[in-house]
């Protein structure tokens, strides 16, 4: 099975730098590349090498709206299947300016992420809820006999899945992709369903 792990296109929370989370905020049009827009055959999610352009059979999103809207660009008329689990961590909207000075902020910094962010969401239980929602996933595209899946979900979402299953173990922060982009990688179906879980033939996109 193909699968592809993308980030949202940027909203304006994004571009103020802050911890927007489950705040259902829009993507700004304006900070989708213009070829993107127009459909057109390009690097990322076109042809490449000469090959024809990736298609998902279905998109698997969040169901926060940036995700929608999201995967109706990269793969209009797709078929989305919402998938709750894989919805971003609950954070409070502000940036690391209005929280600076706050000492549960600076509590988080030094924990590395560790703890929980002021007023939101335990980050251990986040990663554990996103590798979840991602595993049940799985399993109903492998019932299904899908082939090429496409998720369209969040940056700290795409973080915990590629440390779970990376086989070399690279550690949650190696993994922090810009809006827009993301990672191609092989599942070898047997071999999940046996328990033996890792993502092969990993590739940025």
């Amino acid at each position: 099975m193909e699968v592809r792990l993308i980030r949202h296109f940027a909203t304006e929370g994004n571009l103020e730098k802050r911890y927007i989370g489950v705040t259902d905020e829009e993507i700004k049009t304006e900070c989708v590349p213009e070829y993107i827009l127009k459909k057109e055959e390009n690097r990322r999610y076109g042809k490449k090498n000469g090959r024809a352009k990736w298609e998902p059979e279905l998109v698997i999103v969040s169901p926060l709206r940036r995700c929608r809207q999201t995967a109706e660009i990269l793969f209009p008329g797709a078929e989305q299947v919402v998938c709750d689990k894989m919805r971003e961590c609950d954070f409070e909207g502000k940036n690391y300016q209005e929280l600076t000075g706050n000492p549960k902020y600076q509590s988080w910094i030094d924990s590395g992420g560790t703890k929980a962010f002021p007023g939101g969401e335990d980050p251990m239980e986040f990663r554990k809820r996103c590798v979840c929602g991602f595993e049940e996933m799985l399993e109903k595209m492998i019932k299904g006999k899908r082939k090429k899946i496409a998720f369209v979900v969040h940056g700290g979402t795409i973080m915990s899945v590629m440390e779970a299953f990376d086989p070399e173990k690279k550690e949650f922060y190696h993994w922090q992709v810009k809006n827009g982009k993301g990672f191609h990688f092989q599942i070898e179906e047997e071999k999940w369903q046996q328990g033996k879980r890792q993502f092969e033939e990993i590739e940025e996109i």
